[in-house]
């Protein structure tokens, strides 16, 4: 069994007597890469701070290596983590002398740290800035700093608070690339907070999402993102329609779910009678256009669900549209622009939808 190279229990972080963090368990396994996912507010870089000992709980343990970090003096354990924040916090030194700081300060002998430092210079690519200043860097660059210097203390836990938030896209894009080959690289357990859906499951090992201050679930991404926990989780990592109805039949792994008068077909184990949510990612969401010569007439499709609705409105989203129709209720797709003009759409035209039962996530209410 993988050993938790970081644990909480029982965290809990309050300000002026509101609760910022409450914490039942969460545990950060040797080797791995925790992505801790949730919007703004929810806590996230509380947690970051209060792990990385800048922040003091109100109550609660942290476990480092199987012990408590109550028994490591504060020194002896920032020393072997590595903080990088959203703004890099450097030096009005050079390149050079801002990645060699950290080395210098844990005492590494000289030719070790000239060492160290060329080699991760080399490994962000950016040994050719290695003579200029800090205030002559570009956001991307100074960043780019700001891993190097994490990266060549060699830490046991490297933590993350947002690194790529600040950036533009294509340099967002780039140095998420760079960095997921190093932490693929080198192996280091990884602690990563963001809010970026896609930044999270390109990196993630595992994803936590924080809502108000807990953790509402954790698991593999492809667990959390195709079956929250939760209609607030499932809000949150994108399944944007969320349907509300009871169990009326339920055979051989086939559920049917009476929603409002319409019926909606899932699979799974779920009891007679029960009162579920049903959750849909918009992407598994298939419109079809509605001739006016068969406006009663049923859609076709070989999927198990399909029904007629009306076009709300039709939101852009670069390349794609979100499309919310009202079947009775809310249902949310996602096309290309291109179908989207092609197929004619726009706020108040009939529409068909389908929808696989395979792509219905059941959660019990």
């Amino acid at each position: 069994m993988t050993r938790a190279m970081l644990e909480a229990q029982d965290l809990l972080v309050q300000r002026d007597g509101n609760t910022i963090l409450d914490i039942d368990e969460l545990q950060v396994f040797s080797g791995e890469v925790m992505a801790v996912i949730g919007p703004n507010g929810a806590g996230k870089s509380t947690l970051l701070l209060t792990l990385s000992r800048l922040l003091e709980p109100d109550r609660g343990q942290i476990i480092f290596k199987g012990g408590s970090i109550e028994t490591i003096k504060p020194l002896v354990y920032r020393r072997q983590i590595a903080l990088v924040l959203q703004a890099p916090l450097l030096l009005d030194k050079s390149v050079y002398e801002n990645v060699a700081e950290g080395l210098r300060y844990r005492r590494v002998q000289k030719r070790e740290v000239q060492q160290r430092v060329e080699e991760w210079l080399e490994k962000v690519e950016i040994q050719h800035l290695a003579q200029r200043r800090a205030s002559r860097l570009s956001g991307g660059e100074a960043q780019r700093v700001s891993l190097a210097r994490a990266f060549a203390i060699q830490p046991q836990v490297l933590m993350l608070d947002e690194p790529f938030s600040a950036l533009d896209a294509p340099t967002r894009a780039r140095l998420l690339e760079d960095f997921h080959g190093l932490l693929q690289d080198t192996g280091v357990t990884t602690l990563f907070i963001t809010h970026d859906l896609d930044e999270a499951l390109f990196l993630g090992d595992r994803v936590a999402v924080m809502l108000d201050g807990r953790l509402r679930q954790v698991g593999p991404p492809q667990d959390v993102f195709s079956a929250p926990a939760d209609p607030d989780v499932a809000a949150f990592v994108g399944v944007e329609t969320v349907i509300a109805g009871q169990v009326i039949a339920s055979r051989a792994g086939q559920i049917t779910i009476q929603a409002d008068g319409f019926l909606v077909e899932a699979v799974g184990d779920v009891a007679l009678g029960r009162r579920v949510f049903a959750c849909l990612r918009p992407e598994d969401v298939t419109l079809l256009p509605c001739s006016d010569a068969h406006a009663d007439s049923s859609p076709r499709s070989s999927a198990r669900n399909c029904l007629r609705g009306r076009i709300l409105r039709m939101v852009p989203q670069g390349p794609l549209v979100k499309v919310v129709i009202d079947c009775g209720f809310k249902v949310t797709a996602l096309i290309t622009r291109l179908s989207a003009q092609e197929m004619r759409l726009e706020a108040g035209s009939a529409i068909d939808i389908a929808f696989k039962a395979s792509a219905v996530h059941l959660i019990s209410r």
